[in-house]
């Protein structure tokens, strides 16, 4: 039969009391739980809360240390996840737990806690040669840019620094700080920009500078468009040429400036806008497929594309666009050359990643045959369809094929054409820079910490946080654990240039 017991505040203490004081003593705990009808769990856990508040009375110091820790780890939450300010800052510590905070205090614990991340992020550094996303993202001042660096595998951000001017000397500094550290790669993707490309050439002329995909296949669309507006203006306007022309047959005077008067050449101008407008749409497509990581045949017997074809069939598709900059009239005529221009300048550096697979491919041709690398290349771009698990789709295939099969799945799903991982990273920064208007390297060095160690909730990432995806070891999952409180695990390190005095390193390379 269960039996309730009084649980009024002044048993618990009489309780807790002689908990404390006879502890030790043989039969006691057996004793209290039989007289007063209550479990021996309870009397422990009672007997642990009266020594924890014995504590806080007697050792005034640990509680003023653990309450030091409960707001700098609020400090650095608050700032993190709900992008606040200093002054936001305050304000949640005062209305939700009742603490009054400094803007000056938190300033420190802010500069402090980046301090120490600055030094993790130094340690930080994944090992083997990596493939590296480099872009600059421009803040309030004109002509300066934070400039980052991610890894493209895991996503891990192992730059991040201040604004400074965007040209070659301040990236030839970032790019030689980090081969201090250890840094190195075999591959760097961009977007095309002239001093990241004149730094990359500088420091690693041997290494492949990969040119993004994405920004190319943008500006066809952005041109296209614009195609489209006009071709759609154009239509528009064949009823008000037609009422032109009707004012003409009764003899009276057109209207406007410039006024259309011919219908006939006007519904020739709209054909040639629709013409140029679906060839560019057939061209971006095209162009499209041919910078796929995989380009298969017209037939099995062909298998995939090697680079030589694929380069020709780009020079080809680079020629019927400059004809269709000749063919195309008026505004559009302007947009197609100036796209023509930017696709042949970026042509050479587009398909840079086709080349390490190029080997791998041709080996699995001479021992397969080319119509099975074509079916293993077609269930590679069905992947979405026939199984994401690239692991498990290998699987299907004959037991013969499956090395073969899982070497191409890898190269494949590892090779590098956008620098999309650094964009993520700049969506990331973006609330933080429209809240602080500015962010400081301190900031920038918790923010990228905080990044590194976050642990995916969904996707194919699930349970794992960028620094855990770039192969460092018993990675840990709470990132305040190492910047509030000190982590034995971390030796000293010879000390690096700070990111703070980098427009002095700068201002000296120029002298």
């Amino acid at each position: 039969m269960h039996h309730h017991h009084s649980n009024t505040p002044d048993k618990q203490v009489r309780l807790a009391s002689q908990m404390i004081a006879h502890s030790g003593t043989y039969g006691l705990v057996s004793q209290l739980s039989r007289e007063h009808h209550i479990s021996r769990q309870w009397l422990y856990a009672l007997k642990e809360k009266g020594q924890k508040a014995i504590e806080r009375v007697f050792c005034p110091e640990k509680q003023l240390k653990e309450q030091k820790v409960s707001i700098e780890r609020a400090v650095l939450t608050l700032f993190t996840e709900c992008h606040g300010s200093r002054e936001g800052i305050q304000t949640s510590l005062r209305d939700i737990l009742g603490i009054r905070v400094s803007t000056g205090k938190i300033s420190a614990i802010l500069h402090k806690a980046g301090k120490r991340a600055q030094e993790l992020l130094d340690r930080q550094i994944p090992g083997g040669m990596r493939a590296l996303a480099l872009d600059e993202q421009y803040g309030s001042k004109r002509g300066e840019a934070y400039l980052n660096i991610v890894d493209v595998q895991s996503g891990q951000v192992l730059a991040s620094v201040p604004p400074v001017g965007v040209d070659t000397d301040s990236w030839k500094l970032l790019l030689w700080q980090m081969q201090e550290k250890g840094l190195k790669w075999d591959i760097i993707v961009s977007d095309g920009g002239k001093a990241i490309h004149n730094a990359v050439h500088q420091v690693t002329p041997a290494q492949v500078h990969q040119r993004d995909v994405w920004h190319v296949l943008h500006e066809c669309q952005k041109a296209q468009k614009r195609l489209n507006t006009s071709v759609s203006d154009l239509q528009k306007q064949i009823e008000i040429v037609k009422r032109q022309a009707k004012r003409v047959e009764n003899g009276e005077k057109p209207r406007g400036k410039n006024p259309k008067t011919d219908v006939a050449a006007h519904v020739q101008v709209v054909e040639r806008a629709k013409y140029v407008a679906e060839s560019l749409r057939y061209l971006t497509a095209e162009l499209q497929r041919l910078l796929s990581v995989v380009v298969l045949g017209q037939t099995p017997v062909q298998g995939i594309l090697s680079p030589k074809l694929r380069q020709g069939e780009l020079d080809a598709l680079l020629e019927l666009l400059s004809e269709l900059a000749t063919v195309a009239q008026g505004p559009g005529s302007g947009e197609i050359q100036k796209l023509f221009r930017h696709v042949q300048l970026a042509l050479p550096h587009l398909v840079s990643f086709s080349e390490p697979m190029s080997a791998l491919e041709q080996e699995v041709s001479q021992s397969l045959g080319q119509t099975a690398l074509h079916l293993i290349a077609w269930a590679w771009q069905h992947r979405a369809v026939l199984g994401s698990n690239t692991d498990e789709l290998a699987c299907d295939f004959p037991p013969d094929w499956q090395p073969a099969v899982r070497k191409l799945f890898k190269a494949w799903n590892e090779a590098v054409r956008a620098s999309s991982v650094v964009e993520n990273w700049h969506s990331v920064l973006r609330p933080f820079l429209a809240v602080h208007r500015g962010l400081s390297a301190d900031m920038l060095a918790i923010l990228a910490l905080w990044h590194n160690h976050r642990v995916a909730t969904r996707g194919r990432h699930l349970g794992q946080s960028p620094i855990m995806r770039s192969g460092l070891e018993n990675a840990p999952t709470d990132w305040l654990d190492l910047l509030v409180l000190p982590s034995p695990s971390l030796s000293p390190v010879p000390a690096q240039s700070e990111t703070a005095p980098f427009k002095q390193n700068k201002e000296s390379l120029v002298a």
